[in-house]
């Protein structure tokens, strides 16, 4: 009798639930469940990272530092050829994996443009053709190189790709192929498939022990999860970089297919036992070793999720120029795997991962290589999607039936309960089984029911709409408030942690100035400057918090999200800076002091929402980055400067030409923090500008090692190009101190100020 009393929100329970199935089988795809999926999937990797430093791998970087010694990449090979004497013969590595192709011959030694005066104008010189001939051996980079690579574990790097309507190219040589074409015949395997390709010179690969390809798989948000373990191409099979290092170290076993129920000789010809013969998922492919087997689990696409040990740096980096020139001890490179890639942001190696948005592709390979001979890999097979689809269908089914009856009290504890089983159901098989089951539908399919059961969404809409204009409507600009009517759920007057940037600018000696101007004088004057420069902060799409007396106090980031937060506060007080100096004629005019402001901005994880006591409330920001930010504007007289940015801002905008100013340890901080001024835009400062910034530069590395003369010099120098500039009088006033009363060896650069 119940069941038909609410057979209407059963019936739209269940046609819920099969919208989250036909997501789950793959009929069709819900772009914010995946997104989610792939946020909680990132949030349980993050988690379970042990963020320890694996020794057995190195990687050799091709910094900032080595191009700045070696010159700009590609090298010539023959300075490789010699690299690869010292990593074998002095360091004796294991193995070297190459995060590089070399697809172009190396023509920089010369030897072609002699070759053709050979041929023309000095043929007939019997000592130049002599002395050619001699040295040609010697100018022939590539062959030197593949000379150097010959029977030893080196493994060559390549990349695939597709050609999507244009001619399909292939240059170089692939290596030989881990399976032959026909190997699969028959079996419906998601091998991703590739047209083209960009691999190493014939005769560098066939002098390399073998090559690996270095594609990732870039997820639909941009990040890599997951590396495609063997591809095909053109009907045969090829392995991933990572896996080719690893057969390589291992004295290079035959690679296996596994399939479930199959084993021994059946795995070794690629055929099922009877029990699976119907089933043609490829679940792990294996490495038969003496001391037993490495199993490397793969899913639908025979891809393998990267076991990320922890940030960037969870292997040794050396730069290859410290082993060039043997400043790199021995034992710090004995029997290890290396892998040779860039960290260089200018080389693109850069990729975004779950753990970073910037992270070094060779580091990728690195996690891989750590995680299959650590045997630690998530597994993420083809029977998850079955899986999947039954324990949607079980739980939303019991839902469906069940909620309806419940009283909202209720209903909210069994929903509760639910979810919390499923999601520790789902840790359980991850830290247990290494089992990566999605976990987005699920949680969406429970709250969706219940929201359904409550009735609530539909009710509170219009009401939300109105509370947010008449919350908002005083802090933000007006097109903000509409953004928030539209997107009411992205709003929240509770409190709430966000990554935010916060900006303070005051009035300097504003003392002085309101006592020289009458009461109603002061108030036009405080009105004309602050009008100006609020219009200014809601221009960069900032929120003013409140106005305290000659003070503003805005911040960025709340209560609509910004992801660039950092920058619309810069370009907001360069531009308040701007404003203020076009008003200075008017100022004058009536007969009223010049106004100079200091700005001071800060970014960092602060507390918003709604603040204060049960008689006032107020929408603010709180936190140690709100505190910083003040005490930034506090600083900015005692430089001379009009803006002051601490260093989470300047990081998070790198297009701005940055003057760092000092490392200072404000009041009411333990912590030395380095402060920067920002100077506009790169392509938008003057060649003269910077050259004094890099002088300057250059007087903070002489001060901070107490290289008075060196300091004094260019101050003295930075002083006759800008006598105005008050900065360079600050440390000529120190650099003079110092000289008389010195700091000590132990002294860390830091200046410290007693003072808000």
């Amino acid at each position: 009798m119940l069941v038909k009393k609410h057979a209407l929100l059963i019936g739209l329970c269940l046609a819920l639930v099969l919208v989250f199935l036909g997501n789950a089988a793959k009929f069709y795809q819900i772009g914010f469940i995946q997104t989610l999926d792939a946020q909680l999937y990132d949030l349980r990797l993050r988690l379970a990272m042990p963020q320890t430093l694996d020794e057995r791998i190195v990687i050799l970087d091709i910094d900032e530092k080595s191009l700045q010694e070696e010159g700009r990449w590609p090298w010539s090979r023959d300075k490789l050829a010699v690299l690869m004497d010292k990593l074998f013969d002095k360091y004796a590595i294991a193995v070297v994996g190459f995060d590089i192709v070399f697809a172009e011959k190396d023509d920089s030694s010369g030897l072609k443009t002699l070759q053709e005066l050979g041929r023309n104008q000095l043929r007939n010189v019997p000592q130049f053709q002599t002395a050619l001939t001699q040295i040609t051996p010697q100018l022939e980079y590539d062959n030197l190189f593949a000379q150097k690579i010959r029977n030893r574990n080196v493994v060559l790097g390549y990349y695939l790709s597709n050609a999507n309507g244009a001619a399909k190219s292939a240059s170089g040589e692939l290596p030989p192929p881990v399976f032959q074409a026909g190997t699969f015949r028959g079996k419906p395997i998601g091998f991703l498939k590739w047209d083209s390709y960009g691999a190493n010179l014939p005769e560098l690969q066939k002098n390399a022990l073998s090559g690996g390809h270095f594609n990732p798989i870039i997820e639909p948000d941009g990040r890599v999860r997951r590396v495609p373990m063997v591809v095909e191409y053109n009907g045969a099979y090829y392995e991933a970089l990572s896996l080719a290092v690893v057969r390589a170290l291992l004295g290079s076993p035959p690679l296996l297919p596994g399939y479930a129920g199959a084993s021994g000789s059946d795995k070794a010809g690629g055929n099922e036992k009877p029990g699976s013969k119907n089933y043609a998922g490829l679940e792990w492919l294996e490495l038969n070793l003496p001391q037993g087997s490495l199993r490397i689990p793969v899913d639908q696409d025979v891809s393998t999720l990267i076991p990320f040990r922890g940030p960037q740096g969870s292997y040794r980096y050396l730069s290859l120029a410290d082993v060039l020139h043997d400043r790199v001890q021995p034992e710090q490179l004995k029997n290890r795997i290396v892998l040779i890639g860039t960290s260089a942001p200018g080389l693109l190696d850069m990729r975004a991962t779950p753990v970073s948005e910037v992270y070094p592709g060779v580091e990728i390979h690195a996690n891989m290589i750590s995680g299959i001979l650590d045997q630690n890999l998530r597994q993420r097979p083809p029977y998850v999607l079955g899986a999947e689809v039954l324990l949607l269908l079980l739980t939303g089914v019991a839902l469906s039936l069940v909620l309806p009856l419940l009283s909202p009290v209720r209903a909210t504890v069994v929903t509760l309960t639910v979810l919390l089983c499923t999601v520790l159901g789902n840790v359980l098989l991850w830290q247990y089984a290494n089992l990566a089951m999605p976990l987005a539908g699920s949680l969406l399919m429970i709250l969706a029911l219940f929201a359904v059961d409550m009735s609530y969404g539909y009710f509170v809409e219009a009401r939300t709409k109105r509370q947010i204009t008449s919350l908002f409507g005083q802090y933000v600009p007006s097109e903000l408030v509409d953004e928030m009517s539209e997107h009411p759920e992205q709003v929240s007057m509770a409190g709430d942690s966000r990554e935010m940037s916060i900006l303070f600018s005051d009035v300097r000696g504003f003392t002085t100035i309101s006592e020289g101007l009458e009461p109603q004088e002061l108030t036009q004057l405080m009105n004309e400057f602050l009008t100006p420069l609020s219009r200014v902060v809601y221009k960069h799409r900032g929120t003013i918090d409140k106005y305290m007396g000659d003070c503003i106090m805005a911040f960025w980031g709340a209560p609509l999200p910004d992801t660039r937060h950092a920058r619309h506060a810069i370009l907001a007080g360069i531009e308040m800076q701007q404003t203020l100096q076009a008003l200075q004629p008017h100022f004058r005019e009536r007969g009223w002091p010049e106004i100079h402001v200091g700005v001071g901005i800060n970014s960092g994880r602060v507390s918003v929402g709604n603040m204060g006591s049960e008689v006032r409330v107020a929408y603010t920001v709180m936190g140690d980055a709100v505190n910083l930010a003040s005490r930034l504007e506090g600083i900015t007289k005692q430089y001379g400067v009009g803006i002051i940015v601490g260093e989470n801002t300047k990081e998070a905008v790198a297009d701005f030409v940055y003057r760092e100013l000092d490392l200072v340890r404000v009041k009411g901080k333990d912590h030395p923090i380095k402060i920067f001024e920002p100077l506009g835009l790169h392509g938008q400062v003057g060649q003269e500008a910077l050259d004094e910034l890099k002088i300057f530069h250059q007087v903070l590395r002489a001060y901070r090692k107490q290289e008075w003369d060196k300091a004094e010099l260019d101050l003295f120098n930075l002083q006759r190009m800008s006598p105005e500039t008050r900065l360079y009088a600050v440390y000529a006033e120190r650099v003079a101190y110092f000289r008389n009363n010195p700091p000590g060896p132990d002294w860390d650069g830091v200046f410290v100020f007693q003072t808000k």
